[in-house]
């Protein structure tokens, strides 16, 4: 099955494209199942005056979720349209975030950590925010916040796993190294354990750290820890749909994955896959 869970349109400021331009590049492609997956707005900072087109304004969430239903209905039969999000876990915001997705008729949830404090580690614009840091002190931070997003009961997929390499930034030692790898494969064990999927997202090749999230020795460990994929190219053009999933799919198969994660109604189902 060809699929891609992981996409974003025009309502979130930093993205091009309407929502139905995605489905007929999805359909043109030849995706089975195509997921509309936007930024939840923020609700940390204000908007106002923090960086411009981070996520969708609030007053635009129900009508992406309308907008979303009505193509679902539209293409039924010529595509699969799945209604999603990428909701940010932000932590100390649990029942702020569970409230404002409650309303709403979501077939799967992604949890993204972009955020730590009012740091957004994968905005090119903030990438000063790693000046003077403790970089290990950054990644335990990130992590911490992962494992607490898997435990939350908010979501049904963990989002861009080790997305905190985005930038290069990162062990250089021996003994960070050894550290970065623990703290990688004890988040594993957290998701494993909470029960959800995590996505293989393509966009990491075309960012500094020119590899997938997560990198191809943590989808080792995904594997043997039993956590279901699901892929995502992380689209925010439409003419970039499903960029980067055929290479996904051969790393997957590589490792030994032979199934996707699909989602309905927040319900997990199987498929099989082929390269």
């Amino acid at each position: 099955m060809h699929i891609d869970y992981h996409t974003h349109h025009e309502r979130c400021g930093h993205a091009v494209g309407k929502l139905e331009e995605y489905v007929q590049r999805g359909i043109a492609l030849g995706l089975e199942q195509l997921g509309l997956s936007d930024h939840l707005p923020l609700i940390h900072v204000d908007p106002d005056h923090y960086y411009p087109e981070m996520a969708m304004p609030l007053a635009e969430l129900p009508r992406y979720v309308e907008e979303c239903l009505t193509l679902k209905e539209r293409y039924r039969g010529t595509i699969e349209l799945r209604v999603g999000l990428e909701a940010d876990y932000i932590e100390g915001y649990e029942e702020q975030i569970r409230e404002l997705l409650a309303p709403y008729p979501w077939d799967y949830l992604i949890g993204s950590v972009h955020f730590l404090g009012e740091w957004d580690i994968t905005d090119h614009r903030q990438t000063h925010g790693w000046e003077g840091q403790d970089v290990m002190a950054v990644y335990r931070r990130y992590y911490d916040a992962v494992q607490k997003s898997a435990l939350s009961g908010l979501y049904d997929i963990i989002g861009h796993m080790d997305v905190i390499k985005r930038f290069g930034y990162g062990p250089r030692t021996p003994e960070d190294l050894a550290e970065a790898k623990k703290l990688e494969l004890d988040t594993l064990k957290v998701i494993a354990r909470s029960g959800i999927a995590m996505e293989l997202n393509a966009s990491g090749l075309s960012k500094p750290c020119a590899e997938m999230f997560p990198a191809e020795h943590v989808l080792v460990q995904a594997l043997a820890l039993g956590i279901p994929l699901t892929v995502g190219s992380d689209a925010h053009d439409p003419m970039k749909l499903g960029d980067g999933l055929t290479e996904a799919r051969d790393m997957l198969w590589r490792t030994g994955f032979r199934e996707l994660s699909v989602f309905e109604g927040r319900r997990r189902t199987s498929v099989p896959f082929s390269v």
